[in-house]
């Protein structure tokens, strides 16, 4: 992959985790310290930047191959004038929950 398609993997990684999460949430899970399946309590309810390390790999992985995938297939990806990332509404809206909602936890 090229040097833009790699620097791409983040900003894709974190939107891997945002539809992640927001899938959590509408299904009923909320944060805690442990996972725990039956109370739906995870660690990982947190905005992408609060991740360890480890869970940012498991979404960078997932963005990489799904980035190898597109140029496999013959599609090319460019980028115009630098990047430039404009959340759309709803996910702007999510943002601003899990923040409001890790204040008060």
């Amino acid at each position: 992959l090229s040097d833009d398609l790699v620097a791409l993997t983040e900003l894709i990684a974190a939107n891997v985790h945002d539809v992640w999460a927001a899938g959590r949430i509408k299904e009923g899970w909320t944060y805690g310290e442990v996972k725990d399946a039956e109370k739906k309590t995870t660690p990982c309810l947190v905005p992408y930047d609060d991740l360890p390390e480890s869970e940012k790999e498991y979404d960078r992985n997932t963005a990489m191959e799904t980035l190898k995938l597109i140029t496999k297939l013959g599609y090319t990806i460019t980028k115009k004038n630098g990047w430039s990332v404009i959340l759309h509404p709803q996910m702007k809206a999510f943002h601003n929950q899990m923040k409001a909602y890790l204040s008060f936890t």
